[in-house]
C-alpha cells in the first residue's frame, strides 16, 4: 500500500497570499521610487538655473535669453541682466564675457524672424508623430 503525501489546504492558502502579499510590497516599493524620481528631478530642475530650463530660464531682471551649445561642454548664453545684455562664454573653466550687446542687437538674436513660424508645443509635436504612426 503506498501512501500519496497531501499537502495540507492551509499551506496552499498561507503560500497563495505570501505571493500576494509579496507583490503588492514590490508594487508599493516601485510607486515609492517613481514618486522619489519625479520629486528628485523636480528639485534638480528648480536648482539647475537656465541650463536645465532652456531659453526662458530665469525670473524677474535676470534671465537666459538663449543658448547655443558650441560642443560638448561649451555654449554661448545670451543673458539679460536688468538693462544689460550680455553674451556670455560657459565652458567647465568658467565663464566668460563675450559681449555687451543693446537691447536691438539682443532681440535680433534671440527672436524668431517674422517669415519663419513658431516652432510647435511639445503637445502638436507629439499629436503630429502619433498621426504619422502607421497602424499595426
Amino acid at each position: 500500500m503506498t501512501v500519496s503525501p497531501r499537502v495540507p489546504v492551509l499551506a496552499l492558502e498561507a503560500t497563495a497570499l505570501d505571493s500576494l502579499l509579496s507583490l503588492m510590497w514590490m508594487l508599493l516599493c516601485v510607486v515609492v521610487i517613481i514618486v522619489l524620481a519625479y520629486l528628485f528631478t523636480r528639485y534638480v530642475a528648480g536648482r539647475r538655473g537656465f541650463g536645465g530650463l532652456g531659453a526662458s530660464g530665469g525670473t524677474g531682471r535676470f534671465k537666459a535669453l538663449a543658448r547655443l551649445p558650441l560642443g560638448r561642454e561649451q555654449s554661448a548664453v545670451l543673458v539679460q541682466a536688468g538693462e544689460r545684455y550680455l553674451l556670455l562664454g560657459v565652458a567647465p573653466s568658467g565663464v566668460t564675457m563675450l559681449a555687451e550687446l543693446t537691447q536691438e542687437e539682443a532681440q535680433a538674436l534671440y527672436a524668431t524672424p517674422p517669415d519663419q513660424p513658431a516652432p510647435p508645443s511639445f503637445g502638436e509635436a507629439l499629436r503630429a508623430v502619433l498621426k504619422q504612426k502607421k497602424p499595426r
